[in-house]
């Protein structure tokens, strides 16, 4: 049995990742989140208590992670400012949580000398063109093109110095778009969701050309779990399902799927530098490690991610209405 420490475990991934752990193992969980906007301590009610316990802190302050760090086998780092509208409008909080929060956690790591796992994303790789089979791969270039994405990787490359330089067993995984319950209503699948549920009109930034590598979060978690007990100390694996899709295409199956008109959606202006496609080539993952989605059917999980919304509205309508005028006040 081990003691997993959980940074922003009351997140989406975050959430779904200490569930995961708790009904598939004996491990313990102590989740660290400083319940941001993002975050949500409702997403982690239920869970054991003998196994489970939550501190509200910011990774950044120095003496509790040090404190935490000391009681854990490992470090599992999801805590993330991760919205690029976000990042666009103010950069300074993913500065603050994606940089020195990353820092904070990998000096208590080495001190400590715990297990750490690096939780990235594929937009550290920047895109791709639309019409190539390219995909990205363990060696692909840096080249983030927003400040959220920047700062994570800068986060990465943290990691691979304190490995190198202080012998921090570490490794990394960098993920494409996730999808399933959870995530904030702010992320594209569940406002369109959302929305729809609500009465309103499904947006669609641009034309709906970009592309992205969807994976439901429960294999994405599985493929976490596998990398924190089999991966190679210092190596970095992507994590895909093979799940392209343009986000026209996702609006419009969202729509169907509801029983709507696949043309009921509003087009809006498209989003400053939004990249254009992403593309995950998961094969070391695979057959280094042997994981394998069991999620592989995008259309099938985005009827269960549907069915869960309609049941847990309790859990985002207190939060929708302030979104969208958000939303609305930037025409989007």
């Amino acid at each position: 049995m081990s003691r997993l420490l959980v940074t922003g475990g009351a997140g989406f991934i975050g959430a779904n990742f200490v569930r995961r752990v708790l009904a598939t193992s004996g491990d313990s969980v102590t989740v660290v989140d400083a319940l941001t906007y993002a975050g949500n301590r409702a997403n982690l009610d239920g869970l054991p208590a003998d196994r489970f316990s939550f501190v509200q802190a910011d990774i950044c302050e120095r003496d509790t992670v040090f404190d935490l760090a000391g009681q854990a086998d490992a470090i599992v780092h999801f805590a993330a400012e991760s919205h690029n509208d976000n990042s666009l409008r103010d950069p300074s909080p993913f500065i603050h949580t994606n940089l020195v929060g990353t820092f904070t956690l990998l000096e208590a790591a080495r001190h400590h000398r715990v297990r750490f796992h690096q939780v990235s994303t594929d937009e550290v790789y920047g895109d791709l063109p639309l019409d190539t089979p390219e995909r990205f791969t363990p060696t692909s270039p840096y080249r983030p093109s927003s400040p959220y994405s920047a700062t994570k990787a800068g986060a990465d490359h943290l990691v691979r110095a304190w490995v190198r330089s202080f012998g921090v067993a570490a490794t990394i995984s960098n993920c494409s778009n996730n999808y399933g319950p959870f995530q904030h209503v702010e992320k594209f699948i569940p406002r369109q969701i959302t929305n729809i549920l609500t009465g309103r009109r499904p947006k669609l930034y641009g034309t709906g050309t970009n592309v992205r590598d969807w994976i439901h979060v429960d294999d994405h978690n599985a493929a976490v779990q596998t990398i924190l007990d089999h991966g190679r100390i210092g190596q970095t694996y992507l994590i895909g399902a093979d799940g392209q899709a343009d986000n026209k295409t996702v609006i419009e199956t969202i729509l169907t799927l509801m029983g709507r008109p696949a043309d009921a959606y509003d087009l809006v202006d498209d989003r400053p530098g939004h990249d254009r496609r992403y593309a995950i080539d998961a094969t070391k993952l695979r057959t280094e490690l042997g994981w394998a989605p069991t999620h592989p059917d995008f259309r099938t999980g985005l009827a269960a991610t549907i069915d869960w919304y309609t049941r847990h509205q309790g859990w985002w309508r207190p939060q929708k209405d302030a979104i969208e005028a958000g939303y609305a006040t930037r025409g989007q």
